[in-house]
This record gives C-alpha cells, sequence and structure tokens, in this order.
C-alpha cells in the first residue's frame, strides 16, 4: 500500500508539473506584460499594511503602580487593516530611542496604558506604550505575538 501511495504521489506531482509548465508557457504571451506588475505591486502593500502603527510623543501620566518618575510613554494607535484578527497586547511593544537602545514596555506604570484586546479586521486601539527611565524615543516597534513579524513606526 506505501509503494502504491508513493507512486501516485510522485505520477501525479509530475503531471501537474507538466501541465503547469505547459499552462503558463502557454498564457505568458497572450497576457499583457502590464497585468503581472500591477498584481504585484498592488498585493505587496496590502501585506505590508495588514497591521497599521502610528506613534506620537506623550506625557507620562503616572499610575499607583510606578515607582518613581523616570519613565518615557508614547501614545500607540494599532488599526488591523488585515482580514484577521490580531491581538494586541503591551508586552509586543518596544521602544528604541535616539541612542539605538531598546526599552521593553513596563507594565502598569501608565494610566493610559494600551489595552491587551483582540482586533477585528478593521478595527483599532489606542493607548500607552511606557519604557523605564527618561529617553527620547525614535521608533515603537510592534510584535504580533511574541515571535511574529514586527511592524515599526517613528514617533512623531
Amino acid at each position: 500500500m506505501l509503494i502504491g501511495v508513493l507512486g501516485a504521489l510522485l505520477g501525479g506531482g509530475s503531471g501537474d508539473k507538466t501541465a503547469k509548465e505547459s499552462t503558463p508557457a502557454a498564457a505568458a504571451p497572450s497576457a499583457p506584460a502590464t497585468a503581472p506588475e500591477s498584481k504585484p505591486s498592488s498585493a505587496a502593500p496590502e501585506k505590508k499594511a495588514a497591521v497599521d502603527v502610528v506613534a506620537k510623543k506623550a506625557e507620562f501620566k503616572k499610575s499607583i503602580i510606578a515607582q518613581g518618575d523616570e519613565y518615557t510613554s508614547v501614545s500607540v494607535t494599532i488599526t488591523n487593516n488585515s482580514s484577521k484578527p490580531i491581538n494586541v497586547n503591551p508586552l509586543y511593544f518596544a521602544i528604541t530611542d535616539t541612542n539605538g537602545t531598546k526599552h521593553m514596555a513596563e507594565l502598569g506604570a501608565d494610566e493610559d496604558q494600551i489595552a491587551t484586546v483582540e482586533l477585528a479586521p478593521g478595527e483599532n486601539v489606542i493607548g500607552a506604550i511606557t519604557g523605564k527611565g527618561a529617553f527620547t524615543a525614535k521608533t515603537v516597534t510592534y510584535t504580533d505575538g511574541l515571535i511574529g513579524k514586527g511592524v515599526r513606526a517613528d514617533v512623531s
């Protein structure tokens, strides 16, 4: 049975390759050269813009949990432009300062901390990301999940 399954897979795979090879060759001369270029260029920005991050300087609003006043906050707006829900969590953010030092988010330090939410397609959330210490924020990076792809925004 195993040999039969492997034979069917290998035999079916080579037949598909032949069909795929002949189809694009036949379709390529009849299709205009500009059509393939317009499809990738319109598809590429959609993938890059699946999650939109906007970061602005913000005043630190000390919460009762914060220890001292040496914190830097950035107001962040996350918009889900994809067709799937995304998760937002303060732990998914990092602030990079003008010296290139990365600061992880301090939980509960700012009263306006960004909420932990799931954003449906088209939804957005606004909140503060706060790093320990006084520094000048240059960029904010949002990572969808702890190991997802990061989206970086300049702080304006």
